[in-house]
């Protein structure tokens, strides 16, 4: 499916060769064992210092050099507290609703997010633009909280199908709405930087339900998010 200016690139899944470096997804959820919050984030920076500064030996670093020294607790510190931090569920965004008092019954779009997350499967960036929508069933949401409920989810190793559809599911459950329209449309650094080295390919996701099913809506959300 193509619309003006987005491609709407969705992959069917499929099982993962060990070599193979199409992005796939085995869930809407992002895959964590029971045990995942049993360390606490003191607990999960030492460890990974401890790891990422094996690591980075293994490489051959000289890590009394004063520039490396500290690295691995910078990326062990980053990794926990900044660009992994929508793993934790105590970081979920807690969304207010409002009464929809002005009885505004047309499609309310936020677009133009800006989102930063990491491929899973090379643990190297993603970033783009995410664009939302929905029609309020008797309450709406701050519009801030739209940045925040990308942002979490974005803020775990992912692929761009899962973070679309776990965006939309959020924004449902939240709203009490089916109405919702997601679309996503990134850069991925493993595309772009290593594999391939295609600098100039995008990709794009979506996630439609209820109203946003129907061709006419979906066509005004897209075009709106094209103007």
């Amino acid at each position: 499916m193509r619309q003006k200016g987005i491609s709407l690139n969705i992959r069917p899944l499929k099982p993962l060769d060990e070599d193979d470096d199409d992005h796939v997804s085995s869930s809407a959820e992002t895959p964590l064992r029971p045990d995942a919050f049993d360390l606490d984030d003191d607990q999960k920076i030492e460890l990974i210092e401890k790891h990422f500064r094996e690591i980075m030996h293994i490489l051959g670093l000289d890590l009394t050099d004063d520039s490396l020294n500290g690295t691995p607790r910078r990326v062990a510190k980053m990794y926990v507290k900044e660009v992994f931090s929508g793993l934790n569920p105590k970081n979920r965004p807690h969304a207010r609703l409002f009464d929809n008092k002005y009885n505004y019954d047309q499609m309310l779009v936020e677009k133009d997010i800006t989102f930063y997350s990491h491929c899973e499967h090379h643990f190297v960036p993603i970033y783009g633009k995410a664009h939302v929508a929905y029609f309020s069933s008797g309450k709406v949401i701050g519009l801030s909280k739209i940045n925040r409920i990308v942002q979490y989810y974005a803020k775990r190793p992912q692929v761009q199908e899962r973070l679309t559809v776990q965006i939309g599911k959020e924004m449902q459950r939240i709203l009490h709405t089916e109405d919702v329209g997601v679309v996503l449309d990134a850069n991925h650094m493993c595309v772009a930087s290593r594999g391939v080295g295609d600098t100039n390919s995008k990709t794009g996701t979506a996630y439609f339900s209820g109203k946003f099913k129907d061709e006419n809506i979906k066509r005004e959300f897209l075009n709106y998010i094209n103007s």
